[in-house]
Formats: structure tokens, sequence, C-alpha cells
């Protein structure tokens, strides 16, 4: 052994106590049993005599080939931190993801039991010669669609739970009726208060309240002390002839005792009453009913309340939630939540609360008062919180664990965020932030942390905090790799892997790899050259606007009454640091209140006092990051509207004539084209999986290609059609150079740098950012009229790599020199630079935030001392 503990002196007592511990030298040297069996002869050898290697400290890939991988080989360093870099579709996320985390995933899939296994999908193992040295590995991609609707910041991060210990367990109930504190109440005075209640009514036990079971011993012990009657989830039912309950759903029993007034009710019922309902009692006339607790009533009213437990402070129980909203939140229930209503509850308040836990107050705070503060108050006023005596043994603990993870949250940069915030709608980069948040809680060491862009939504100010807690993760002895673009991330890494030299099938090699500086300075590498080049390029100077849009007096959540201003035909760039009011300023105010003014249709905008000044516009557009489609069945050429033309082309191909084919036959949406008939022309096969996501394997007829064997026998310049659907829109703007209205669309997706999306690829495989340049391709390139259009982008560079990014700027101007008018969130230096105008929200985040801190060109914005003018000047001085 290398290290050698040795307990006793004995067995069982006479064990449990440290004797020795060291290397097995140190241990004979010692007392006890194991000493001297050390010293009897054992042949002693420490671990660098048994020539015991020291473990891996490096991840060794040996020629990967998956997806655009050119058989790279490449030995990542552990317990550092890697950054993945290249130009987008380089191999950067294959490599990082697809490759080193599948492994370690399906690596760890196979240790456990048989028995597991069969209900896990059975996962492929990448194209790689061999992959060593992989320690236990964690993914934290860029998803939002893993929370679910009634989501919050606090449920996501756990905060909420130690909310509803704390609440339930040294909250103070108030009577929902006047306000007046819970308090308790002898069985006495109960007793004396139920014989002076009037008419005839029945007394039930509340035996069993929201708790799952068959609960067989209930109805035994009630029908062997004489009560015939029982209540079950509402329904009357005989105690001797018990209903089979689901033992997995959660159920209500109220044993019957008495019927009759209650001036007559025998003290020796009532006490059973207590003893069996723990406390409380229900008393009932026709269809009223009344709870009475022995230790919660209010002194005024007499109205009392159950002992309380977590679930009733959840939203998603039916004890907790309000009735009328059904935990929603939003007038009119699910249904309301579906067709996108959005009005607070009146019943609850937007609590999502039932009246008794609304009323429960903590240090004097209601729940939905606490929820609805930021993060970062949130935490201050827990800090404030002391308990003693016996409530400190129930609630320390808990607000221990609450700081936490309140502390974490505001050491990633989200201490804007409210607790109450929806998390479907955070961005990628605020849901990935959170999950990184509790990782930095979980206090895991060794492990391997694989991250995908998490600067995504970060102000360049904030990115320095970020790297901090991505350093601490490494300094407990974990690995970081990042795939990433951002400079400064670039800059902080131990190790840095570019790969390209371009996208798709130009990509997939290790171009340069080794320290920040070696690597940027190498000259084949692409990340270096476009850091050479700088990130300040003014954009084309126009001139001074002549027509200006204004919005006055947006109050939305924190906007403070803000005035904005933005020039007609330019490109404004809305910038501010992480929960400044940026997206609720443009998306949720401008963006809806321009079309309610224009085409009269669209969800309601949030509060303002006026919009004018759209004068020649004409239209008004989101381009955002949504799904262009959410089946296999839309793909990048369906949605640019070169499908019909490529279909064309096919059809004139002379075997095509020659056998009769028309156009219809290359269409994989027709049951009655050539499509293949066992995936109907998907290309693929979802294989639903008890208990998991379903598994999407391709289709073993067609092996992908979506056509059937003698639609696939007709080809154009030697390719099949399905063939030209693998084919990258750099590759099939040569192939189709001959055809204007397929190769101009295929152009632009070039100057946006995503030329090497293929041409069938699903479009529920795109990222955000895919997806939005896709939109902006097809905007360029539509063949209708052009009119004046008022375009609002959020954060288009999100996947971009720094040499791309210019690309994109290109573009944007170009909407702008046809006349279009453009207002882009944005965070990305170089896209501050080029704008024409620039609008700084701040100066922080949340609460601190919501006004206009600076306006004006970039030039005169990179003068001011707020977050953005500093980043803009230091980018300008080309540090």
């Amino acid at each position: 052994a290398d290290v050698l503990v040795d307990l006793g002196p004995g067995g069982g007592r006479q064990g449990g106590r440290l004797i020795a511990q060291g290397t097995p030298e140190q241990v004979a040297a010692g007392e006890g049993a194991t000493a001297a069996a050390l010293r009897s002869g054992l042949q002693l050898s420490t671990g660098a005599a048994r020539g015991k290697s020291a473990p891996a400290r490096a991840i060794e890939v040996s020629h990967a080939r998956e997806h655009n991988l050119r058989d790279i080989s490449t030995s990542l360093p552990l317990g550092k931190l890697v950054v993945f870099t290249g130009p987008s579709g380089s191999g950067k996320s294959t490599l990082a993801f697809d490759v080193v985390f599948a492994e370690g995933q399906r690596r760890f899939l196979e240790t456990l039991s048989p028995y597991a296994r069969q209900f896990l999908p059975a996962l492929p193992r990448p194209d790689v010669d061999r992959v060593t040295g992989i320690p236990p590995a964690v993914a934290l991609e860029q998803r939002t669609t893993r929370a679910g609707g009634t989501s919050t910041v606090a449920t996501v991060t756990e905060v909420s739970h130690y909310l509803r210990l704390l609440y339930a367990r040294v909250g103070v109930p108030h009577c929902p009726r006047d306000g007046t504190a819970i308090t308790a109440l002898s069985p006495d005075a109960l007793f004396a208060r139920l014989q002076a209640l009037p008419g005839k009514r029945q007394l039930l036990a509340p035996a069993v309240r929201s708790r799952k079971g068959t609960w067989l011993e209930v109805f035994n012990q009630a029908s062997r002390a004489g009560h015939a009657r029982a209540r079950v989830d509402g329904e009357w039912v005989e105690t001797d002839n018990p209903p089979r309950l689901q033992k997995t759903k959660e159920h209500d029993i109220d044993v019957l005792l008495y019927e009759g007034p209650l001036k007559a009710l025998p003290r020796a019922l009532f006490d059973r009453a207590l003893l069996w309902g723990e406390g409380a009692l229900k008393v009932r006339q026709g269809e009223d009913e009344e709870l009475h607790s022995a230790a919660r009533s209010c002194p005024a009213c007499g109205f009392s309340v159950p002992e309380l437990d977590p679930r009733w402070f959840s939203f998603n129980t039916k004890q907790g939630r309000c009735g009328a909203c059904e935990g929603t939140g939003v007038e009119g229930g699910p249904t309301a939540v579906a067709e996108g209503h959005s009005a607070p509850c009146d019943t609850c308040d937007g609590s999502r609360l039932a009246p008794i836990p609304r009323a429960v107050k903590l240090k004097g705070h209601a729940w939905a008062g606490l929820a609805q503060r930021s993060v970062s108050a949130a935490l201050a006023e827990v800090k404030r919180w002391t308990f003693h005596g016996d409530e400190a043994l129930l609630a320390d603990t808990a607000r221990t664990e609450l700081l936490r993870r309140l502390g974490f949250l505001e050491r990633v940069g989200l201490g804007y965020l409210s607790l109450d915030r929806g998390a479907a709608t955070l961005s990628g980069g605020e849901m990935q932030r959170l999950r990184l948040s509790a990782q930095l809680g979980a206090g895991l060491t060794g492990a391997l942390y694989v991250l995908d862009e998490p600067t995504i939504g970060l102000h360049p100010r904030d990115t320095a905090r970020l790297l901090e807690n991505l350093r601490a993760l490494v300094d407990t002895g974990s690995s970081v790799f990042v795939v990433e673009h951002d400079t400064d991330t670039l800059k902080a890494a131990d190790h840095l892997v570019d790969l390209g030299p371009t996208g798709g099938r130009g990509g997939g090699r290790i171009v340069a790899e080794g320290t920040p500086a070696k690597v940027l300075a190498h000259p084949d590498s692409p990340t270096g050259a476009a850091l050479r080049a700088g990130e300040w390029e003014p954009g084309p100077s126009r001139g001074k606007p002549e027509k200006w849009l204004e919005l006055t007096g947006a109050t939305a959540h924190n906007l403070e009454d803000v005035d904005l201003r933005l020039p007609l035909g330019r490109m404004t760039v809305v910038a501010g640091v992480s929960g400044s009011g940026k997206s609720t300023l443009v998306r949720q105010v401008l963006y809806p209140a321009a079309r309610r003014a224009l085409e009269r249709t669209g969800p309601a905008p949030l509060p303002f006092k006026s919009l004018e000044g759209l004068g020649s516009v004409q239209r008004v557009l989101a381009v955002d990051q949504s799904p262009i489609g959410r089946t296999p069945r839309s793909v990048p050429a369906t949605f640019l509207g070169i499908w019909d033309e490529l279909r064309k082309a096919f059809a004139q191909a002379p075997e095509a004539r020659a056998r009769g084919y028309t156009a219809a036959r290359f269409s994989f949406n027709s049951p009655r084209s050539g499509r293949c008939t066992t995936c109907e022309g998907q290309g693929s096969i979802s294989h639903e999986m008890s208990f998991l996501p379903d598994v999407v394997t391709p289709c073993a007829a067609c092996g992908g290609a979506r056509f059937d064997a003698a639609t696939l026998e007709v080809r154009y310049r030697g390719l099949n059609i399905g063939e030209v659907l693998r084919l990258s829109a750099d590759e099939a703007r040569e192939v189709f150079s001959a055809w204007p209205k397929v190769a101009a669309p295929l152009a632009c997706l070039s100057e946006l740098g995503v030329g090497y999306l293929q041409l069938g690829q699903p479009s529920n495989t795109l990222s955000g950012g895919e997806a939005q340049r896709l939109k902006l391709a097809a905007e360029l390139t539509a063949t209708t009229r052009h009119v004046h259009t008022l375009y609002v982008l959020d954060e288009p560079t999100t996947g971009l790599h720094v040499g791309d990014v210019r690309k994109l700027v290109r573009f944007l101007h170009r909407l702008v020199d046809r006349g279009d008018t453009l207002v882009v969130i944005e965070h990305h230096p170089a896209v501050m630079a080029a704008s024409d105008w620039l609008v700084e929200l701040g100066p922080e985040g949340g609460e601190a935030g919501g006004r206009i801190v600076a306006e004006g060109t970039p030039e005169a914005v990179a003068k001011k001392k707020t977050a953005t003018g500093r980043v803009l000047a230091a980018v300008r001085a080309g540090r």
C-alpha cells in the first residue's frame, strides 16, 4: 500500500480507534497486531519500488473522426482550464462534447448493472480509435428546454427547497381572513368553542392529509372503534368495506366520528378526533366545512390552519397552489398560459400560492414578497436573519444552505435575477450559469466539466467574474473544458486548442494548440489572425440622421421611465450589463409597440407612454434565435426556399426525363413522391424509451438519404438527391452556380459565417445563432418587394468565431444600405464599434439598472466612464 490506516485494537466494541496511519514502514514501527504482522517478515516495498506509475494527468485522444474531424490526435491536460476555439463549424463542439464527453458518459453507463442498463439507451461509441484518462464528466450546455413551464430561478437552483423548509418549520401562520397571527388554542378552549356552535353538525377526524399509500390500517382502526363511515378524496365510503387506493397517489381520509348537535358532543369523541387528526378536526354542516386546530387557530375569528410542511409552499402541489390559476400565476390558469395571455391572477396576485401559505410570514416577509426580490437583495436579507433556541435547531442548517446557493448565484453574475423569474424566460447563457452555480455548490473534486460558450449574454465587464468561478473549479482539482470565442476567455486558458482552418468539410483539424501566447502567435491560426486584426472597425460613415423613432415612458420591470431615441435608416446597438433592461426595453416594449402601431397584431407591449416617428417604416420583424422548425422535415434548403429549385434541377436531368419523373418525385414530404417508405422521408427513426427521451437513429433502409433507391439513381452533376442534401452551403453554391435562385441564398450563408451548414440538416439540430443567421439570409434574398423594415435582433454573434463577426457586421450594414433600420441587442465589442448609434442601459443589473446611462456614436460612448464605455475605450486602444 502507499498509505496504510490501522484501526483497532480489536473488533466490535474493542475497535473503532485509529492506531496508526502512514506508509507501511511507519505503521510497522508502531504498536498493535498489524505492526507486529508487518515486522514478522512480510516484504515491504513502496509504490515507486513496485514500479507503480503516477495517475494519468491528460486525456489522450487518438485518431478522432467523428463528424468532420480529420483523424485528429491530441493530449488534453487534466486539472487545467482548456479552451477549444476556431471558426464556426470547425469541430470544436464535436471534439469537446461528441468525443470526450460522450465517451466519458458511455463508459459511465457501462459501469452500471445489466438490470439498470436495460432502462437506458445504448450510447454509440464515438468514431475514435482510443480515448484514455477520462474522469467523471458533467456537461453544461446551452439549453433552455429542460426547464418546465412552471420552473423558476428558485426552483431550478433549489433555493426554493430551503425557503419552503424555513417557511414550513419556523414561519408564523397568519389568518387569511384578517391577518391576525395564528396562535395555539388549548383543547378545553376548543371544546368549549365547538359546543357553542348551533345546529346539527358532523365531526370528522382528518386521519390522512395528502399522503400516498393504501391506508387499510386507518379503515380497520375506525371500523373496530365503531365508526362506520369515512370520506376518501371527497367520496363517502364504508369503513368495513374500504376502497382499494392507489399507493402512488396522494389521498385525504376523514373519519366520521359524530353527527348531531355539538352541544351534546361527548368529550371522548372530541379527544379521539384530536388524536387521530394530530391536533386538528373538521366540523361540517351541509356543504360548509371548517378546520379547527388545538395548535393553530386565529384568536380573532377562530380560523384554523393545518400543520404546515414544505409542500404547502409549492405551486405544484394541490394543497399549495392557488385554486383559481392552478399555480400558474396567470388569470385563467393553464388554458390562458397556452394561449399566450399574461394577466396576473386576481386571486393570488400572481404569487401562485393558496391563501394559507400566502399568509405565512418568515421574519416579517410573506413568500411572494421575498420571491419577487432579486438574488442579491434576497441574499442581503437572509444574511440579517438570526434564530435562537429551538428555532435555531430547526432553521440554521436550511439557512446555511440557502446562503450558499444564493452566494453562488451572485458569484456567477446572476444577482440581478428575481427568484420568481420564469426559467423559460432565461437565455441559454443564463441557464448555463444557473447550472454552473449548482456545480460550484456541489463540492465535487476531480470531475471534468464541459461548457458550451458560457459567456453568451454576458457583458465583457462580467467575463472576469465568470472566469474566476471556472478557475475555482480548477483549483478544487477538477478539469474545465470550454468551447468559446470570447477573447478574454481565450487568453485566460491554461491550454488553448484552435481548430480550423475553416468550418464544415474545410475544418476538423487542430491548427495549433498550447499556451494562448503560442497559439495566437501561430501564423496558421485563424483565431490569432482575427485577434491581431483588432476588434475596433467603425462602420461606414452615413452622416447625421434626419429622422428618429422615439419611445417614451417605458416602465416595465426595472425600467425607470425610459425615453429611447433611435435613428431611422441606421444600425443602433443597445448594450449594457446583464439584467440592465435591454431585452425588456427592446423585445417587450419597443418591438410589440411598433407591431401594434403598424400591423395591429401581436402581443400587447409592456407599459409605456408613447411611440412616435415610425414614418416610412412599413414592417417590423424580430429576427430571434427561436427554432425555424421542430422536426427533421424542416431543413435549411426548405427554409431558404431553394428546395423547389433543386427539385426542378433534378427533374430536368436526362435520366429523370426518361423515366417520366417530375419535380414532385423529389419531395420528401409527400407520400406520393419517391421518398423512403421506411422513415417517410425523415432520414431517421425515433425510438420511444421508457422514462427517457426518445433515441433517434439513422434510417437503415435509406441510410439517411430520405429517398428510395430508384429516386437516388437520378444524378445531377454526378450527385443524387440524397448526396445534395448532405452538401454544405459552400459546396452546394459551387455545384448549383448556374441557378441564381439557389446560389444567392447560399452565398448569404457563406457571408454570415454558416456556409458549413448542410442543406438537409434537420432544423431541430441547429443552434439558436445558426437559426437566427438563416433567418437573416432569408430576409436579404426574399423575392418579394422590399419595404422599409425595422429589424430587431438579439445577440446575433451567438456562436460566431471572432473572424466571422466581421462578416456578420458587413451583412447587417447591407440591410441598412438598402434602407432598413436595425436595433441590435449585443455585447460584442466589434458590433458595438461598428454601429451608427449606441445606447447603453445600466449602470448595473436588476434593481440598480433600468436607466439610459450613455448614448451616441461609439466614439462618443467610448469617452464615457460607464461599463460599455470602458470596454470600447480599451478595444479602441488595442488592449
